[in-house]
Parts: structure tokens; sequence; C-alpha cells
């Protein structure tokens, strides 16, 4: 409507500017939206009440413990956003928690925001080194199919703190830092990049502490924290067993065991014996403690020593980083030392321990001779004698004894074993067809385990049947020696270079180095199967050939077994070395498997050689121990070093067969 006696345009800038008197559409205009306004008000009122409610529902289901009033999630929800309206208020988010009428309960396994986190660490590469891995984590709750399952399996996992952070054998439980430099294999002249790893150890008196062996190989400095402390004092590798993995460490500070008390050895625990690990894993830098039970006890494989001795099977978790920790029982005494795990998509909790009965034998051996000498070993492979014909074939009359199906012909049992004999007892103890022996209370373990309890030079009584006939024989036990070593001893390995040919031992180390497919399936056989005929055998490759003048026509030559120099037998490296030292011939002569040969002039190759040390920058021609005069400690072995490998592996590992057994 418009006022008279105006133009148009005149009533409409009345009518926007509200300068002159309203028209009725105006009104009716204004009316309407006023009332609009009020019932979107309102609607959004009903709509937050609503919501409230809602969300009210939604965080008593996160919480599952904690008891929330309305006043105090009411307060929860204006302390979310305060900025927010309540209409524009998200209510998927989490609430902050300022009040609450009951306070919540630490439940097992769950976060201080209300998560359930699982940490499963992915990486079970080369033992606990320090450098940089991905933990993945992931919500346990997504996992399990049933809640209460989940709680109870928690539950096992944590140890209570008011049960354990203020007990004083934690504080004997320490950190290690190590720094590895570990030897170059393919290239033995020179190491390997330095790397750092952490472990744990704890203390036994005498300024003494034990960790693990992988936890300190090839160190070039350890240094222990303790509990609570921010000093890192020296510590001095006293011992190594490579194949119980264990260490001896001492730590010469007095700052470092003022006030320390040092841990008590318990006895080898029972099934469903409860369990704590304490240790400095991934995941954080504090001391980390985790519960289980005893799973399994009986002989198990010994990773990184290749070696099989008693072991632990629990269900407390084991991390990289908890290695070297002990293992408590519940009256605080230590039962073990934890060391590896299993790790399979189709098993988990798998930890296991070395047992105190392991560790007290290494550290009396330790005592005994002041250096650790290792687990001494029969050297026979045994078949199991679970069948009956077999039996009778063997002229076996009970129900007992194993096959010896192979001797090793470095052993003393070489001397008084043969292949077809059936050993029924060790020491007066009977041994079962299975290859099993008596252990406690209706339990029964590997024979193997009996051999673990003697000492390197010890004797053993063997009861025997050869040929149906019952006899004694007495054997001396020593720790056992393969043909191509496990572990290297010492800080480098032995080589020599003439006029460029690399020659080197076969190792394991090198095989993991250079990869299976380089070393050739030939080599990899006989590694795998051969066993040393005389004291001081190796298995000596050229490993490579670096390019002079002097070598032309052998520079794509690498990874082949060296026979013979000059006509005669090639014993070991040491050998190698002494007879092309004493060689006078014109020409240095050397015959290579697959009837493959070699010849070098010697003057020219003597000449040659100070050139190429030279251009590839390195120090010496030979390891150090090849400077050592050469000692024979083989003996005559012409007659016996032309048989060729066995037809069985050399190692337990190796066996495929469930049937057959190293001991």
């Amino acid at each position: 409507t418009q006022d008279k006696g105006k133009p148009r345009k005149q009533a409409q800038n009345t009518a926007e500017t509200g300068t002159g008197a309203p028209s009725f559409s105006f009104v009716l205009q204004m009316a309407a939206a006023v009332t609009s306004c009020c019932f979107s008000v309102l609607t959004s009122t009903v709509k937050f009440r609503s919501s409230l409610t809602s969300q009210r529902r939604f965080a008593t289901s996160q919480d599952s413990i904690a008891s929330i009033s309305p006043k105090a999630s009411d307060h929860r929800l204006r302390a979310t956003n305060p900025k927010r309206s309540p209409s524009s208020s998200s209510f998927s988010h989490k609430p902050i928690r300022e009040k609450q009428a009951v306070p919540p309960k630490n439940i097992p396994g769950r976060s201080n925001d209300g998560r359930n986190y699982s940490s499963a660490d992915e990486n079970s590469g080369r033992g606990d080194r320090g450098r940089v891995q991905s933990t993945s984590f992931k919500s346990s709750g997504m996992q399990r199919k049933d809640n209460k399952d989940f709680l109870f399996d928690m539950k096992e996992q944590l140890v209570e703190p008011e049960n354990f952070q203020d007990t004083a054998f934690l504080n004997a439980v320490v950190k290690v830092y190590c720094t590895h430099t570990a030897p170059d294999y393919s290239l033995p002249w020179q190491k390997q990049r330095q790397y750092t790893s952490t472990g744990s150890a704890f203390m036994i008196g005498d300024g003494k502490l034990l960790t693990n062996a992988h936890c300190v190989e090839h160190d070039t400095q350890v240094k222990v924290k303790r509990r609570g402390d921010d000093t890192k004092y020296v510590a001095k590798v006293l011992a190594r067993g490579v194949d119980c993995d264990i260490a001896l460490l001492s730590v010469e500070s007095k700052e470092f065991w003022e006030g320390a008390e040092s841990l008590d050895f318990g006895r080898l625990p029972c099934l469903q014996d409860a369990v704590t690990v304490v240790g400095y894993p991934l995941g954080g830098d504090t001391i980390s403690v985790t519960k289980g039970v005893v799973s399994r006890i009986e002989v198990t494989s010994y990773a990184h020593g290749s070696s099989d001795l008693l072991g632990i099977q629990i269900d407390a978790a084991i991390n990289p980083g908890n290695s070297g920790g002990p293992a408590f029982n519940d009256q605080g005494e230590c039962i073990g030392v934890a060391f590896q795990v299993y790790r399979s998509e189709e098993a988990e909790n798998i930890g296991y321990v070395i047992p105190t009965t392991v560790v007290s034998h290494f550290l009396e051996d330790y005592e005994r001779n002041g250096k650790y000498t290792g687990f001494p070993s029969l050297g026979v492979l045994l078949q199991k004698l679970e069948n009956p014909a077999l039996r009778a074939c063997l002229k076996v009359q009970s129900n007992e004894g194993v096959l010896v199906r192979r001797v090793e012909p470095t052993t003393d049992a070489n001397k008084v074993l043969k292949e077809g004999d059936v050993i029924v007892s060790f020491d007066d103890v009977r041994v079962g067809c299975e290859g099993t022996v008596p252990f406690r209370s209706n339990e029964r373990i590997a024979f193997r385990y009996l051999i673990s309890q003697k000492f390197a030079g010890d004797v053993a009584e063997l009861g025997i049947i050869r040929a149906g006939k019952p006899m004694k024989v007495q054997a001396v036990l020593n720790p056992r020696v393969h043909l191509v070593p496990y572990h290297i001893d010492g800080d480098q390995p032995s080589y020599i270079i003439i006029a460029g040919l690399v020659f080197t031992p076969l190792s394991e180390p090198l095989i993991d180095e250079e990869c299976e497919d380089s070393i050739g399936l030939k080599l990899l056989v006989k590694a795998r199967y051969s066993l040393a005929r005389f004291k001081g055998e190796q298995i000596v490759i050229l490993s490579q050939v670096l390019a002079n003048e002097a070598n032309i026509g052998y520079e794509d030559m690498g990874n082949l077994q060296v026979l013979k120099f000059n006509g005669t037998r090639i014993k070991n490296i040491h050998h190698l070395a002494h007879l092309i030292d004493s060689c006078e011939d014109q020409y240095l002569v050397f015959e290579f498997e697959d009837n493959y040969i070699a010849v070098l002039e010697r003057e020219a190759a003597t000449a040659a050689s100070s050139c190429i040390l030279k251009d590839y920058g390195i120090p010496s021609e030979r390891s150090s121990d090849l400077l050592e005069p050469y000692l024979d400690l083989g003996g005559d072995n012409q007659a016996i070093i032309d048989q060729d490998f066995g037809e069985s592996p050399v190692s337990n590992l190796e066996i495929g067969i469930d049937g057959l057994l190293w001991t």
C-alpha cells in the first residue's frame, strides 16, 4: 500500500528506511517472520535437548565403568567447545572430563582417553638394534568378539601397580646401551658401519650383570643405566655364551653399585605358575612390566646360538628391548632371562625365557675355567624307535632306545659308537623310544637335556645294544664344532690375498651376507650336510678377485671352493697360507671344484700384491691370525680328506623329519 500524495519511489524508501508510517502489508510480513523465527527457536531447543540425552548415553557407552551424572554431562558438553552454540555442537566428539560424580577405574589395556590399544611390534629383525622401527597400534576391542574375553586377556598381561612398582628388586634391572661394529665378511679386512641397540640386564652380585649375548654381539662400547638415574656407566663384557645366548658384564664404577641389591635365583617353575617379565622394551624409556603364566618347559631351539637347550615358554609379552631382562615368580625370585619370541600369523603370545638351570651352568663354567667353554654335545644323529618292527629288527626287546644314524668324526663318541648302535641309557637313566627321559613328576623331556647338564670334558656312561648284545661304553663330552661355523670367534674373519685372489673360510655369516643365490648350490649343500672330518678342518673359498694385470682372465671368479694348491689338499685357511709362503715353484697352481684351475706366476704375483693393496685401500694382505706359525692339528688326513659330504643335515634347524635329532 502506498501513502497518498507521495510518489511510488518515495513510498518504497519509507518502507525500507522506516522513516514513514509502515504499510499494513509490511506489518503482516513482519508478523509472519517473527512467528517463523519463534518456531525455529523452539525446534532448535527440542533438537538440542534430544541430542543432549543421546550424548549422555554415548558417553556412558564409551566409559563402561564410570557412572556419569546429568549435571556432570552438561558441564562436560559445555567444556568441549565453549565457543560453539548448542545447536552447532558436534556430538561425535568425546567430551572433556573435568568433573565426574564417580571417578573412572583403571581398565587394564585401556589408555587414559578411554580407547583400547594393543601394541604389536611387527619387526622381528636382527636382535634388538636401536634403529628406528615402526610400531603398529591396533584396537584390541576390534579384534575380540567377546569384550569379556578381552578384559581377561589384558589382565593376564599387566601387573597391578600397587603390588610391583615399589618392590626393591625392580631397581636391580638396568637398561643396556650397546654400540656394535660387526665384521664385513665379504670384505674381511674391514668392518661394517656401526649401529646401536638397547636391551636389558640385571644385577647378580659381586659387581656383575647378566644379559643376552646377542645384546652385546660385536660390541665396541657397552653402557648401562639404572632405574631412576640419568647417568650411564661403562660396562665390560667378561664372557659371552653364544650357544646359550647369555653374556656376563661388569661395571667398575663404585657409584653405580651404591644401594644396589642383587637378584636371587629361584627354582625351575611349574606349568601355569605366574611369571612377570621386567625390562626396557620399545615403546618408552622407562621400565616395563608384563605378566603371564608358564605355558611349557622343554628343550627348545636357541635362535642366536643355533643350539638346543632347556627353555621356558610363557605368554607374557616380550618385545625388542626386553632381551636380557629377568623373569620373576610370585616370590620376587628370578626364574630366567627373556631372550626370544616366536612370531607367526598362526600364533601369538609365545615368548621364551632362559631358565636358571642354564644360567647357573653358564656361571659355573665361567668360574671353573676363567672363561666360557660352552655346553657339551655327544655328536651323534639319533633316530626314534617308535616302530615295533624296527625295534625287533635291531633286537631291542623293550619299548626304549634310540638308533645311532651318524657320528661326528671329531668327537670322542666316534671311538666307542657305531652306526646301528641303539642307546638305551645315559648315566643309568633309561632313554625312551621317542628319545625322551623322565623329567620331574609325570613329565618327560628330550634326551639332550641330560647332556646339557654336563660340562666340557665330563665323561658319560652310555648303555647301548650292538647286534643284540647289551654293553656299556664311556665317552668324553665336548662342545660341538661345525665345519661351517654359525659364529666367528674374534673381531676379524681370516683371509689372505694373493695377486688379487681373496681367500677366506666359508661361514654362515658369509652366506647370509653374500645371499644364498650368489654362494651357489654346491657350497650350500656342503654347509648344510658336511661334517668336519678332523680337527681344524675348514672349507676355504675364493670369495672374489680384485682385478689387476696379474690376474687377467680370472676377474669373474668368485665363491668357489679351493681344493688343492700345487697338488696338496688344503685343510684350512692357515694351511693354505703356509703352503703359499713355503712355495718355491715358479707357478702358483690353485685347483677349484668342478675341475677349474687358476695359475699365477709366483714372482709376478708377489710384485703385484703391494700395488693391489694400495689401489683397493687394504691395510694388509692377510688377517693377523695368519701371521702366527702354522700348527697341523689334523695330522695325516689324506685318506679321509677325499670323502664326500654326508646325506643328512648337520643341524637340527635343517632336519625336516621329526624322527631325527642331533644330540
